[in-house]
């Protein structure tokens, strides 16, 4: 699959005298993306399980299905942005540990604005994708909960993640850990990664050789990062 995209805009003086200057001719900036997932399910409900259940075990497991198609996506996602960032705050061989001061939690996040700040990356949409123990450790910041801290633009209201410092607050169980170390806490904004699929659809039959009703499903993609500049991991071990 074929990405459009362009070089850089050049910003030059304007002459009200003389006019404008040649435009400028822009760099084509395609480039590819690969789709490289194949992800599918296959489950049957024999009819004598369906006569006997009080609640419709196809739709649950038809829901559960694709939650779990999603999930899977949403960890190939992270794994991506997170081993091709352009900036990095600790690393795999100094990685970030949290002594339990929650002022160590802020310190890193605003590590973290002042390496895309530097880099002039856009700052709206930005994110920041948290695990839940560090969103925990977040909200026990007094800098951060203290309604009359001035940095904090109505965070963390009755519990829920909101934006602090110009990141909008995301939490998943699926940020990049090997074996509950090193994660990979990921900020950025939505220019720096692309994703698409090109099938994702489900199919009922009955199989041959049951009485039962079956699904199976399909769903192919792939991700690319296409500004690794807008980018920044956060390498951090609980406290």
């Amino acid at each position: 699959m074929r990405i459009t995209g362009h070089g850089p805009v050049t910003i030059s003086d304007y002459d009200k005298s003389t006019g404008l200057s040649d435009p400028e001719e822009l760099d084509d900036a395609q480039s590819t993306l690969e789709i490289t997932q194949s992800k599918s399910f296959n489950f049957r409900v024999d009819d004598i399980d369906k006569a006997q259940m009080n609640v419709s075990l196809m739709q649950s497991a038809t829901q559960d299905a694709g939650y779990q198609l999603s999930d899977v996506g949403d960890q190939y996602v992270a794994g991506i942005m997170a081993s091709q960032a352009g900036h990095a705050v600790g690393s795999d061989e100094s990685p970030k540990t949290f002594d339990g001061s929650t002022d160590d939690v802020t310190d890193e996040i605003l590590a973290i604005k002042q390496a895309l700040d530097e880099a002039n990356v856009p700052s709206v949409g930005r994110f920041l994708i948290l695990p839940p123990w560090f969103t925990v450790m977040l909200m026990k910041d007094s800098s951060v909960t203290n309604p009359a801290w001035s940095a904090v633009e109505g965070v963390m209201k009755n519990g829920q993640l909101g934006k602090l410092y110009g990141f909008d607050l995301l939490q998943s169980n699926n940020v990049p850990n090997t074996s509950g170390t090193l994660y990979k806490i990921i900020a950025g904004t939505s220019r720096a990664c692309t994703f698409a699929d090109s099938v994702n659809g489900t199919e009922a039959y009955r199989p041959e050789k049951f009485f039962a009703d079956a699904l199976r499903g399909l769903h192919v993609y792939g991700a690319k990062v296409i500004d690794p500049s807008c980018l920044c991991v956060l390498t951090c071990n609980k406290s």
